[in-house]
């Protein structure tokens, strides 16, 4: 008689380093060679934050969420991005010097690479744009009836939520769960978004 097997539990994610399990909410590195995010424990994530830590390669996705209320984008900016949906995020590539652009869709992150006037013109001069950190922070984007909202966060906060939005898309639009988890999740941010300082970040 064969018996049904129970389905295996979920194996804990574990530090990419040093092995040790981490929990749902852990730490990131990015890998700029490989231009992937790698899960690390609290212990490693601060070494990596040491000047020179393995040659640069890894480098420490930070915590902080700011926004700029002094900065609007207008519907013209938003065109000239040619950003064909309501949410994406940019980025700088450090070791290829250039702008990425990811909007979430159904099968995970579209890229696109964004025209850097139009990009100059639209951000270029924000105070959210200055102290962007490349590879490690993006600024995100969404376009809503209330107007164009811009939030600086780390890098793992954008692919967590199109990670969010892949598992709950239907249709061509996404859908009414896909609609209601990204406005709870832009709500989430938007909490914990702190206002740029005058004199610079916080």
């Amino acid at each position: 008689m064969h018996r049904l097997r129970e389905p295996a539990a979920p194996q804990p994610e574990r530090c990419a380093f040093c092995g040790q399990g981490v929990p749902p909410s852990h730490r990131h590195l990015v890998d700029t060679e490989e231009q992937t995010l790698t899960c690390v424990c609290t212990a490693c994530a601060l070494l990596f934050q040491q000047p020179g830590a393995a040659g640069g390669r890894y480098r420490h996705v930070p915590d902080r969420h700011l926004t700029d209320p002094g900065h609007r984008l207008g519907e013209q900016a938003w065109t000239a991005l040619g950003i064909p949906v309501g949410t994406a995020f940019l980025f700088r590539n450090a070791r290829q010097d250039r702008l990425v652009l990811l909007y979430p869709g159904p099968g995970g992150a579209t890229e696109s690479e964004p025209d850097e006037a139009a990009w100059q013109a639209a951000l270029g001069g924000s105070r959210l744009a200055a102290v962007l950190e490349p590879d490690v922070e993006a600024l995100l984007l969404r376009r809503t009836d209330t107007g164009i909202h811009c939030l600086l966060v780390p890098i793992d906060a954008c692919y967590e939520l199109v990670g969010r939005l892949r598992r709950r898309w239907k249709g061509f639009d996404g859908g009414a769960e896909a609609r209601a988890e990204l406005d709870a999740f832009f709500a989430r941010l938007a909490e914990r978004a702190r206002p740029l300082r005058e004199d610079g970040p916080r």
